[in-house]
């Protein structure tokens, strides 16, 4: 994948890039800054005139809708944006986020209640990192269930080979 446009000046001097990170895709923002997908993340402007790089392996999920750039975190962590032109980043935000999952399986707990549990490969490469995403209701804090969804995990695991 190659950029259509440079990466705009004031953006290229803002963004911090991990070694070997480059930049796949660009858009501005509603609010004078820019959306920038890399290979490794993509990085959210700030309130503050920063940016928030969010690896693509810790995008629990992406939508594009009426103008704004919707993405959730495994953390629950949100972030809204307002693009102007999007250009290719909701399809790049796309790409990469399947790239990273191995595998993703849902199962019903137990004691009630599902449990989505995902195996997801840093794009820079290692070792998967797998995530719990309870049902809504579901307290991910409490021992039982978690020792619950983590019996889950070590079957799924010797099934698949991760």
């Amino acid at each position: 994948m190659r950029l259509r446009r440079g990466v705009p000046s004031d953006l290229r001097d803002a963004l911090t890039l991990e070694r070997g990170e480059r930049v796949l895709a660009t858009a501005p923002t509603r609010g004078g800054s820019h959306v920038a997908a890399t290979t490794t993340a993509l990085h959210i402007p700030t309130p503050e005139g920063g940016f928030t790089r969010v690896p693509w392996e810790r995008v629990d999920h992406a939508t594009w809708k009426d103008g704004w750039l919707h993405v959730h975190e495994t953390s629950r962590a949100e972030h809204h944006v307002r693009l102007t032109d999007p250009g290719s980043v909701p399809e790049t935000v796309r790409e990469r986020v399947t790239a990273t999952i191995a595998v993703s399986h849902q199962a019903v707990l137990p004691g009630g209640g599902k449990v989505r549990i995902a195996g997801r490969r840093p794009a820079a490469g290692g070792d998967v990192r797998w995530t719990f995403v309870f049902d809504a209701g579901l307290d991910p804090s409490d021992p039982g269930l978690r020792t619950q969804a983590e019996q889950v995990l070590e079957d799924l695991r010797r099934q698949t080979g991760l």
